[in-house]
């Protein structure tokens, strides 16, 4: 379905920009995340790799890596961090020796079995006074803007001379 565009580069300001309150709602968020999982000694970037591993949805470095979007450097410098904290260890396959396995330490598997009580609770203080319907309405305008994304992860369409 097109539509037309709802921003007017003649008139767009910061303040009444989608941007900049999707910025903000993910840095409050953040913040407020950091202060809850401080008991653990995590972050909120580190619960990623955290619940990635627990679930099973990645299981190496180079899936991490893809799963979050992070690029390998990020990922291994967030990993030592990870590794040096005892959350989680590194070994190499026992079938291909150039393969790093991420596995859980006990302490890894405790804080995967604590972060959804504290990701409930931080979300549900930082959501007071929604409805389950208003979150189901973020929720679903939120995906429409993800499911926006080109699939070939090129630019918004601007010409070279748009932007001078």
């Amino acid at each position: 379905m097109d539509s037309e565009p709802l921003y007017d580069p003649a008139t767009i300001r910061l303040e009444t920009s989608l941007g900049y309150h999707l910025a903000k709602a993910r840095n409050v968020l953040v913040a407020r995340t950091d202060e809850a999982l401080k008991p653990l000694d995590l972050t909120s970037q580190q619960i990623g790799v955290i619940l990635s591993l627990a679930s099973g949805r990645a299981r190496t470095p180079l899936e991490l890596s893809r799963e979050m979007s992070y690029d390998s450097g990020s990922m291994t410098r967030m990993l030592d961090r990870l590794e040096k904290k005892g959350f989680v260890s590194r070994t190499r396959s026992d079938a291909d020796r150039r393969i790093v396995e991420l596995t859980l330490t006990g302490r890894g598997q405790d804080a995967a079995a604590r972060l959804p009580a504290i990701g409930a609770a931080v979300l549900n203080q930082q959501l007071h006074g929604f409805s389950r319907a208003e979150l189901d309405s973020l929720i679903a305008m939120l995906a429409r803007i993800i499911g926006n994304s080109p699939a070939d992860g090129s630019a918004c369409g601007l010409d070279e001379s748009d932007g001078e």
